[in-house]
Formats: structure tokens, C-alpha cells, sequence
């Protein structure tokens, strides 16, 4: 089927503009972290201001006063808005890649890439509606920011068919469910980072979020991708069956994502028990945040393997 190259051009442009948006976003993020009090600082001011004054200028203890957003606060929530804008440019982007070509829209490493990035994106607004660590954003975006560049200059491929090894339902399933599940992962392992920052006691971290925050964060989010990480493994084993007549080869991507996996599940293990909480814990999954990284990049463009469908010429 011919490729519809108007529907084409449209998805780089929503993908440029995702870009610039998130950009955009992980400045005003970054400005909320750099201007924002520490969270002791911020209760001090809360215990001062019991008491109100009303118009007149009288002061009556207990008067509830409307508190008013700081400077940092306000670039926080517009960090955030842009961060919506972003992800539903990007999801269109996909969306209209996928009609330019009549398949699914994660064929080559550039459309992988966008997928895995939407996965991490709207994986942290979820975050930040349950957790209070929007000052984050910065962090989080930054190497979505990185990856998508590199995805949309070096890994991008024109829209075309997929090769004939790709063309069956397990690209749907398979390919899907993996790059949802990494993406996700991106975010506990950004989170697993800065709590050992925090963890460490330096005064230069003291406005990172509370060390418990950012380990409760990385565990519920890991918690929630690792099943889907093992379905993605799973259905990448029956597919190879199908097509290779076996379900393991130790291809070099297979290999690395088993070794992730059996990371992250000693990392849920290590975090669930009492002598490896914290700081042990926290380097498991950042090891993990950084096999996954790995296993995106290095295995794909410079082994070679039964994987190697990149789509970088």
C-alpha cells in the first residue's frame, strides 16, 4: 500500500513541535526546582502565617488567608500544561504516522522511540496527580527531550512498509507492549537517581523531594511495568517461535532484556525486603534504568543480531 506522504510530513511536524514543547517544559520545570523554598522552609512560613490579617490590617490568630502561588509554583504549573500540550502532539504525531504507512506505527527505532517517550510522559503526569514531585519534571523530561531528538535526526526513518519479518500481529502486540513497559521504566529509574542524590544528605539536593517520596514513586511504578515487561518478553519468545522455530536464541537483545529482567525483579524483591530497602535497593534499579537505556540504543545500532531492525541507514 502506497505511503501517504502528505499524513507523513504532518507526523514530523506534531513530532518537531513535541519536541519544543517539552523543551519548553523541562525549563519552566527546572526554574520551579531553582526557585522553590525547601519543603522545611516552606512549613516554617506555613506555622508563621496560623493567624490572618483582614483588610484592615488586624491581625486575628486562626484567620484562614488565601495563600498565593509563588513565582515558582505558577512555572511549575505551566511546566506541567505544556507537558499535557507535548503529549497529545506526540500521540497525534503517532497516530498520523500510523495512516501515512496503514500499519502500526512503531516499525523502526524512530517510531519506537516515540512510542517508548509517550509511554515515560504520560507515565509521569500520572505520577504527579498521586505524588507531590512536579518540581521533577525537569529531570524526567530532559532525557525524553534527548532521546527524541536523537530519534527524529540520526534513528529517523521515512515512512514506508515494514520489512516482511515484521509484518505479522506480534509487531502490534509484542513490539507495544515492551516499548510501553521501557518507557515506563524510564521513570522509576530517573526516580531511583535522585533518591540516591537526596539520600546522600547534601545540602545541594535539599530541594528534591522527600527520599521516601522518590523511593515510594520508583516502587509503584516499577511495581505496575514489570508485569507488562514480562508479557512483552513473553510474546517476543512465541513470536520467535513462529517465526525462527524456537522460542530463545540468545540474540543479543533477548539476552540483554532477560538480564533486565531479572534485574528489576530483584530490585522488587530487594525493595520488599527490610535489609536491602533504600539506598541497596535504589542501585539495583537504577542498574536496571540503565541495561534499558542499553539495551535501546547499543544493541540496536551496533550489534548485529536477529533484532537488528533499527531502520538507520
Amino acid at each position: 500500500m502506497p505511503v501517504n506522504s502528505a499524513l507523513s510530513t504532518y507526523s514530523d511536524w506534531t513530532y518537531g513541535a513535541a519536541v519544543a514543547v517539552y523543551f519548553v517544559a523541562a525549563v519552566l520545570y527546572l526554574c520551579e526546582a531553582v526557585f522553590a523554598k525547601p519543603a522545611k522552609a516552606k512549613a516554617r512560613e506555613l506555622v508563621a502565617a496560623a493567624g490572618g490579617s483582614r483588610s484592615d490590617g488586624t491581625w486575628t490568630p486562626g484567620l484562614v488567608v488565601e495563600e498565593r502561588r509563588s513565582r515558582a509554583e505558577r512555572l511549575g504549573s505551566m511546566g506541567l500544561a505544556l507537558t499535557v500540550l507535548g503529549a497529545l502532539l506526540q500521540a497525534v504525531s503517532l497516530v498520523l504516522r500510523g495512516f501515512a504507512t496503514a500499519r502500526a506505527p512503531w516499525g523502526n527505532m524512530y517510531e519506537y522511540g516515540s512510542l517508548l517517550t509517550l509511554a515515560a510522559v504520560v507515565t509521569w503526569l500520572v505520577l504527579v496527580r498521586v505524588f507531590p514531585v512536579r518540581r521533577l519534571g525537569g529531570f524526567v523530561l530532559l532525557p525524553i527531550v534527548v532521546l527524541m531528538f536523537l530519534g527524529g535526526t540520526v534513528l529517523y526513518a521515512d515512512a514506508a512498509p515494514v520489512q516482511p519479518a515484521l509484518q505479522s500481529y506480534w509487531l502490534v502486540v509484542h513490539v507495544s507492549v515492551i516499548s510501553v513497559s521501557s518507557g515506563i521504566l524510564l521513570v522509576p529509574g530517573v526516580a531511583s537517581v535522585l533518591y540516591l542524590l537526596k539520600s546522600s544528605g547534601r545540602a545541594r539536593f535539599a530541594k528534591l523531594p522527600d527520599a521516601d517520596v522518590l523511593d515510594r514513586l520508583a516502587y509503584r511504578s516499577t511495581v505496575f511495568a514489570f508485569p507488562l515487561f514480562t508479557i512483552g518478553i513473553i510474546c517476543g519468545a512465541i513470536w520467535a517461535e513462529a517465526a525462527w522455530g524456537r522460542f530463545w536464541g540468545w540474540d543479543p537483545k533477548e539476552t540483554v532484556a532477560f538480564v533486565s529482567w531479572v534485574v528489576y525483579a530483584a530490585y522488587l524483591h530487594a525493595r520488599a525486603t527490610a535489609g536491602w530497602r533504600g539506598r541497596p535497593a535504589a542501585w539495583i534499579n537504577t542498574l536496571g534504568f540503565a541495561l534499558t537505556v542499553f539495551n535501546l540504543f547499543f544493541i540496536n545500532l551496533v550489534t548485529t543480531g536477529l533484532h537488528s531492525y533499527a531502520g538507520v541507514s
